[in-house]
């Protein structure tokens, strides 16, 4: 399996298409994660993923603290990989409007969906936002390589009836209280952020860097691709050389220009994003779980813990069950 499905697999995630809004020209809204009375609070170590996808109509997107405008067209998607606050609109040079006073004018009859009407009486805009929440050491490589704000044409190309069909049931879903219909909806969610990254992969330079360009590079694509497929064996630079067909020099340059980071440091802290989401998972020995990482002892990988998150693996995992 490829390592995009891999870091995928292992982030549990958690999410939804939780709006649905039609806007009349002329207008413009300011947009977060922290919409008023929306979102569940974020654990500490958790990330959320926000975008936007356009059914109807069109409009633009623009981050709050400026930079050019991207136009939207029905079929679009756009994504916040580090939540970035930003303005959409018909025209986002306009004053927002008050996301408070939205959000009370809204149709909140739905515990699960919002439906937001606004705007002047010209030309309607149509769209769906979801989010996804993950364990943010895990989605790290994800979200440290792509841009702040990313649009996808998932309008355009093969997979353009599928995207539409799954914002249709997200928003179905949303509005259900059928047993089974969170679950759905996170699921919709995920599939949409998946056909997206396998978009933005696609449409990538063939000379580049970073994690994606890592990916896509033929020598250290097979790399990552064996150590996030089996990320507890027991993995030496030469080893990995091997994967990737390239002398053991080669190999740790080649790496370390695209990834941004030694092939042994990207293993560990990904070992340790894992083991941080084992902690949380469920009630295993920290013993077993620090095996798991590659640590012979306790101690050894409290320390490396602590290091990369700030407190100690128990301590982490109470935090992320308070």
């Amino acid at each position: 399996m490829d390592a995009l499905s891999e870091v995928l697999r292992a982030v549990r995630l958690d999410g939804a298409v939780y709006l649905a809004a039609e806007f009349g020209a002329p207008w413009c809204m300011r947009a977060s994660y922290g919409l008023p009375g929306v979102h569940r609070a974020l654990r500490p170590g958790e990330h959320v993923v926000y975008f936007h996808h356009v059914t109807e109509g069109a409009c633009r997107v623009r981050l709050a603290e400026g930079g050019a405008p991207v136009e939207l067209s029905a079929g679009d998607v756009i994504l916040f990989p580090r939540d970035d606050h930003h303005l959409v609109g018909s025209d986002v040079h306009l004053a927002p409007a008050d996301t408070d006073a939205l959000v009370s004018a809204a149709d909140l009859s739905d515990p699960h969906l919002i439906r937001m009407r606004a705007g002047g009486d010209g030309e309607k805009t149509r769209f769906v936002c979801s989010y996804l929440i993950g364990q943010r050491a895990l989605l790290r490589p994800l979200i440290e390589t792509l841009p702040p704000m990313l649009r996808v044409g998932v309008g355009e190309g093969p997979a353009s009836g599928l995207v539409r069909e799954l914002m249709r049931t997200g928003v179905r879903e949303s509005a259900s209280e059928a047993t089974g219909s969170g679950s759905a909806r996170v699921k919709v969610a995920e599939l949409l952020f998946v056909e997206a990254m396998r978009r933005y992969v696609a449409t990538l330079p063939p000379v580049g860097a970073g994690w994606f360009a890592g990916l896509r590079d033929a020598h250290v694509g097979r790399a990552l691709s064996a150590l996030h497929g089996r990320p507890e064996h027991d993995w030496t630079v030469d080893a990995l050389a091997r994967e990737a067909a390239l002398s053991r020099s080669s190999f740790g340059e080649r790496f370390a220009e695209l990834v941004g980071e030694p092939p042994m440091v990207y293993l560990t802290r990904w070992r340790l994003a894992l083991a941080a989401q084992a902690l949380r998972a469920h009630d295993e020995a920290i013993a077993r779980i620090a095996e798991r990482a590659g640590y012979d002892s306790n101690a050894a990988f409290g320390r490396a813990f602590k290091r990369e998150f700030g407190v100690p693996p128990a301590a982490w995992r109470r935090l992320g069950r308070a």
